[in-house]
């Protein structure tokens, strides 16, 4: 059997690592990497540190608007699958990469395995809700990581090829923990040994792009009084030199680090501050209090559990969460045993 492998973003570089490492042991993979992370931190780092196969094809598609970069995806996209001829087209999350890959498949008639199906947040402005619900909806695997994400499919009357695993992110974690703890460089270069800190990340569209919710998050941080680290995205450093913003110095600005410094910086902190819907999983797997940027979430499971509060980007609620935000409860088991990556395996030898 051979599977082609779509990815792009960062996220997509963590779960793809989990999955290919057991695919490659039964069958044959192409990797295509779209591009659409190309800076070093943010791409090359990921396939170093997390032993991903070097990618047979780099699309190098790199930034632009939506359309541009969804447009050349897709014209790059079909000769490279007309070429390779897969069986599946297996794509994950809900970036233009996802959506991308998904659309070309399903046009040249070769089956779509969607990983991390399911997830809404409900919000269409959102261009990753938009690209999740289209390639859900192109999809003829859907693999979802929770109960809850089977219901939002079950209620669009997406009934047929759909596979509760569990969540591939929760495989990797276990898989790299060990090995992440070996990366204590950042703790010591950031001067953070022994010291109580929030980390925080921010690079959602949503919040850079509008001068007065970066400058609500930005105040807050500089406001807490407590020690803050932000590795800080590209995006996110341009539009704060566009607007004029500055961080005090409590708040250590990084640039964007590894995977395995990300998840040591995440297991030593007291709380975790973002606007990521996959730090906020792992901030659920580290037992860490997490204060989410958004107006909602596609992890519902992690608030209702008690342990994630959504504040938006209001620097009064931000600040409140920041100082006073407790888990309400103990955690439930809710994202599966980790073995999500071993169930794929076995349903699409089965399909």
């Amino acid at each position: 059997m051979k599977i082609l492998t779509v990815v792009g973003a960062r996220p997509q570089f963590i779960k793809a690592a989990a999955v290919s490492n057991i695919i490659r042991k039964h069958h044959s993979e192409i990797l295509v990497h779209t591009g659409q992370h190309y800076d070093e931190n943010m791409s090359k780092v990921f396939f170093e540190e997390l032993n991903i196969p070097k990618p047979d094809y780099n699309l190098g598609v790199g930034s632009g608007s939506h359309g541009k970069q969804t447009g050349t995806m897709l014209i790059k996209l079909e000769e490279v699958y007309e070429k390779e001829k897969p069986d599946f087209v297996l794509v994950y999350g809900d970036t233009n990469s996802t959506l991308a890959g998904a659309l070309c498949a399903s046009k040249l008639l070769i089956p779509v395995a969607h990983v991390e199906a399911g997830l809404r947040s409900f919000n269409m402005e959102m261009p990753e809700e938009q690209n999740r619900v289209l390639t859900d909806h192109i999809s003829n695997i859907l693999f979802v990581p929770t109960k809850s994400a089977e219901k939002n499919l079950k209620d669009e009357g997406i009934k047929k090829g759909v596979y509760n695993v569990g969540d591939v992110m929760f495989d990797a974690i276990l898989n790299f923990k060990k090995l992440a703890r070996s990366r204590s460089e950042i703790i010591e270069e950031l001067d953070l040994e022994g010291k109580e800190y929030i980390l925080t990340t921010i690079h959602r569209a949503e919040n850079t792009d509008h001068i007065d919710k970066l400058s609500n998050i930005v105040g807050a941080l500089n406001e807490c009084g407590k020690t803050v680290v932000l590795p800080l995205h590209p995006r996110t450093r341009k539009y704060m030199l566009n607007y004029g913003l500055e961080f005090s110095e409590n708040v250590k600005v990084t640039d964007p680090v590894g995977y395995l410094e990300m998840i040591n910086l995440e297991m030593n902190s007291q709380k975790i501050v973002t606007d990521s819907g996959g730090v906020q999983k792992e901030a659920f797997f580290m037992r860490k209090p997490c204060i989410t940027m958004r107006e909602e979430t596609e992890w519902v499971e992690t608030v209702e559990n008690g342990w994630n509060k959504i504040v938006g980007t209001d620097r009064e609620k931000i600040l409140d969460a920041v100082l006073n935000f407790i888990p309400s409860r103990e955690q439930k088991n809710i994202f599966g045993d980790g073995s999500a990556s071993s169930k794929i395996l076995e349903i699409l030898d089965k399909r």
